[in-house]
């Protein structure tokens, strides 16, 4: 279907030819001039039209009858799509199976016949796609939000390095008030995005039905059919944590969530140029700068109105959701395994797990303030307040077992036997560790760490460091660590000891990578076969 409209501004309001504003459209040029030919013999309709008038609107009164539906069969009642398009965007949870009832009944009192309901649908949709980008829409209060990238970007300067950084702009919008947020971003990452988005429901009082977002990596992973997208995983549990819906907008179509462009577009042709007259040294002082001026714009009133967006939105706030009682945080996920010591490693501190998870991998879902332990079949094992310092240990004395000491393979007697080996100073060290800490087990893997570096130093190296932390009254893994490297070049124990890792691993055969090839393999096993079979036979 052409677009009438259009084909109309351009002749009457450009001067434009039949041939130019076909060149334009990529139309043929025989349909552009048939058109205005019939809009000139129209009795009921000039330029300039009517405000809001939309292109089926303009079919029926130069044709009488929208092209769409010309070689319709007139035995059938026509639906009126635009009530249908009204109805639908108007009241909440209307269906399009209930007005297809409502049409049917009518024909049925009329004594005309109906469309079947699957026809119905694609007549409708048919409509909507030839329409829908003049039709009015009705905004519901408290219905949705949404949300998108401003194409702007500004730059702050790195006080320390002088770098120009760049800010991008998150913009969120209520449509039916168009109560405007935005917030400037130094990052985009997820932690970043469900940062953003938590603010702007604190900004709006309240939560919306739905949540409409572009296809940002952020918010979708794929958007092939628009009718069941993938969600990145953590925006799917903030919509959960929040009781909304993410609907994201369909791929390339921006009328999907016009209310955000509009947004977009009034930010980037107003406040936008006063922030470029600005130089920012932080991310804070932009944002403290976007929001004086975005309260003045959200405070002013319309044009050719008494009211601005601030009234609106008190309206619209009665409508919105309420805001759990905490906001969603965001979860960092790792798969971490549990050690001998009964605790898992993360983010440089140490958790417990109970004694049955010994040598098991486990989940660790970790927020800004909480550490949570899962299965790999995700049921919660314990949870934890996040380490505030590295080096951190949290031990639950309920996760380790009665005879710890003796139940698993690393304890106490394990490691002053090893220290044994190595020299009376070495052994001195390892007990006054394995004594500095409230439980035994959180000094396991500091002893393992000591115990180690006789492998590569050498035991005269190692001997003679703790033989200096004991002197120096710094018996920690750390001191010995920093210090056994230049201990070892003293006495000239590195390099033996690394001649003898060297004679150790002499005459070790090495395998290419074709050794491993299938071919190969199959070919070595069949001579390996027949081999044994010559064997046999003599």
């Amino acid at each position: 279907m052409l677009d009438y409209k259009d084909i109309i501004i351009k002749h009457y309001g450009l001067g434009l030819s039949g041939r130019e504003i076909a060149k334009q459209l990529n139309a043929s040029k025989s349909g552009v001039n048939d058109f205005l030919t019939a809009f000139e013999k129209c009795g009921t309709l000039s330029f300039p039209l009517p405000e809001g008038i939309t292109n089926y609107a303009i079919a029926n009164h130069v044709y009488g009858v929208a092209q769409s539906q010309q070689a319709r069969d007139s035995g059938f009642a026509h639906p009126d799509f635009e009530d249908v398009y009204r109805q639908m965007h108007s009241r909440k949870n209307m269906t399009l199976n209930y007005l297809w009832n409502r049409y049917l009944q009518d024909c049925l009192n009329a004594g005309t016949r109906a469309y079947q309901y699957r026809h119905f649908c694609k007549c409708y949709a048919r409509w909507c796609e030839e329409n829908k980008e003049t039709m009015h829409f009705t905004a519901v209060p408290g219905q949705k939000m949404e949300v998108d990238f401003a194409g702007k970007t500004f730059h702050l300067v790195d006080h320390m390095t002088g770098e120009l950084l760049e800010i991008v702009v998150f913009v969120a919008v209520l449509p039916y008030s168009q109560y405007i947020y935005a917030e400037g971003m130094a990052s985009t990452k997820e932690p970043q995005w469900i940062s953003v988005n938590n603010h702007a429901l604190q900004y709006f009082g309240g939560v919306p039905q739905l949540v409409v977002c572009d296809n940002c990596k952020q918010a979708v992973i794929a958007n092939r059919d628009w009718i069941a997208p993938e969600l990145n995983k953590d925006y799917a549990e903030w919509a959960e944590h929040y009781h909304t819906v993410i609907l994201p907008a369909k791929v390339r179509k921006p009328r999907y969530k016009s209310s955000v462009e509009n947004s977009v577009g009034i930010l980037e042709k107003g406040i936008f140029h006063d922030l470029e007259d600005c130089e920012f040294f932080s991310l804070e002082q932009f944002n403290n700068k976007l929001w004086d001026l975005l309260e003045k714009l959200n405070n002013a009133s319309f044009k050719k109105k008494d009211y601005s967006r601030t009234h609106y939105w008190q309206a619209e706030r009665e409508a919105l959701q309420p805001l759990p009682e905490s906001p969603y945080e965001y979860m960092e996920r790792r798969v971490a395994k549990v050690s001998s010591d009964y605790h898992i490693r993360f983010d440089n501190a140490y958790y417990s797990v109970g004694r049955e998870y010994l040598h098991k991998e486990v989940l660790v879902r970790a927020s800004v303030s909480t550490v949570k332990i899962y299965t790999k079949e995700g049921k919660l094992i314990c949870q934890w307040p996040r380490a505030t310092s590295r080096s951190q240990w949290s031990t639950d004395p309920s996760h380790l077992p009665q005879d710890y000491r003796e139940f698993s393979g690393w304890n106490a007697a394990f490691f002053t036997r090893k220290a044994m080996t190595v020299g009376p100073n070495t052994v001195e060290v390892i007990k006054r560790i394995l004594a500095s800490r409230k439980f035994e087990v959180q000094t396991y893997r500091m002893c393992q760490g000591v115990l180690s570096f006789s492998k590569k130093y050498g035991n005269a190296a190692l001997e003679e460091t703790c033989k200096q932390a004991l002197a120096y009254g710094k018996v920690t893994y750390t001191f010995v660590k920093n210090r056994i490297a230049a201990v070892a070049g003293e006495l000239g124990t590195e390099a033996r000891a690394r001649s003898v890792n060297e004679a150790r691993n002499k005459g070790a055969f090495v395998m290419g990578t074709e050794s491993m090839d299938i071919n190969n393999l199959l070919s070595r096993s069949q001579e390996l076969a027949q081999g044994k079979r010559k064997g046999g036979d003599k």
